[in-house]
């Protein structure tokens, strides 16, 4: 009716409607496709996906899987994978996996079974082959926010966020340091952990092992690992950087149980600036990781493997957003109020 009513053959019409923008342009002049795109509108033309799909052997889809979606940096992520799929003709979907390795399999083949063009893994884990499995079977994918196993994936460059927060802490005079290191199977932890004990290593401070400790990605997380801390023989440590936000603000909340001022008597940096760091009654110092950004670039190298061409792997520069939780020199911390209670 379209290709009719505007005297255009039915594949000009075709193509000008369901192409992403930029082929829609090379399919017919500008002024053609913004006649067709108008009176489409005007009689509140919609494509058939199904019938799109068929014809092209192209769903249009991109499947995204990520541990939980209630996470802040998960959830802007996926704002960026969403706005650039837009951009790109495309349509993204979500499934949460619980960071569990059952779950993430059963959702990859539910998603796989919808026909997706390509997944996109927000919940990599380096200790299992599976996103081997994956590739073998020809699957366009890129991880977002993890790397795992040499796949093209988007990351922030965690060794150097928790280099930052090292030479942050280092330079206030902290010497008796705790890290709250997250999951064993997530790069983002490990890599974090591995830049902060490093640079720490370049200048003489060692961090002891038992005050590296491995917890979940929560805030229960943070607190459980700073009542075990704390719980060891010995003064408090004057400074705790956790590897992420959400670990930070649990560990402040196990700091004031103990009757430790966070930012007073303990420094704390978290990673990944979420909102929220800023909004606490005292604001959170974290490394700031471009979420949204990684999201959009996922998506832009993940249309890059579904064309044929190649797409290596993109680390995103972190940059330390000093608050009132670390920005006291040792000098200045009230010692006697140090002890825990």
């Amino acid at each position: 009716m379209l290709a009719d009513r505007l005297g255009l053959h039915v594949s000009t019409v075709s193509r000008a409607l369901h192409a992403p923008p930029e082929q829609g342009r090379r399919a017919a002049s500008s002024a053609t496709v913004a006649r067709i795109r108008e009176l489409a509108d005007e009689l509140g033309y919609r494509p058939n996906p199904h019938a799109t799909s068929l014809r092209t052997q192209r769903s249009n889809l991109v499947g995204v899987l990520v541990p939980r979606l209630s996470d802040l940096v998960l959830a802007t992520v996926y704002e960026g994978i969403e706005e650039a799929a837009s951009e790109h003709g495309l349509h993204a979907f979500v499934a949460n996996t619980r960071d569990r390795a059952d779950a993430q399999r059963a959702q990859t083949e539910m998603m796989l079974a919808r026909r997706v063009d390509g997944l996109i893994f927000g919940d990599a884990r380096s200790d299992d082959g599976f996103l081997d499995e994956v590739a073998a079977r020809d699957v366009p994918f890129v991880l977002v926010s993890r790397h795992a196993g040499g796949h093209t994936s988007v990351t922030c460059d965690d060794p150097l966020g928790g280099r930052l927060a090292a030479d942050h802490l280092l330079g206030l005079g902290h010497r008796d340091l705790a890290v709250i290191a997250g999951e064993p199977y997530a790069s983002t932890g490990l890599d974090r952990t591995r830049g902060f004990l490093e640079r720490c290593a370049e200048v003489g401070v060692s961090v002891p092992a038992d005050r590296v400790v491995r917890s979940a990605f929560d805030a229960r997380g943070g607190r459980d690992a700073v009542d075990r801390i704390l719980a060891a023989p010995g003064p408090p440590p004057t400074a705790v950087f956790a590897v992420n936000d959400f670990a930070a603000i649990g560990a402040m909340g196990a700091l004031r149980d103990r009757g430790l001022h966070p930012g007073r008597d303990v420094a704390v940096v978290g990673f990944n600036d979420t909102p929220l760091a800023q909004e606490l009654p005292v604001p959170l110092t974290s490394v700031h990781s471009p979420m949204h950004e990684m999201g959009r670039r996922g998506l832009d190298l993940l249309t890059r493997l579904m064309g044929g061409r190649p797409a290596p792997s993109e680390r995103l520069a972190p940059t330390l957003e000093v608050r009132a939780s670390s920005e006291r020199p040792v000098g200045d911390m009230r010692d006697g109020d140090r002890t825990a209670t």
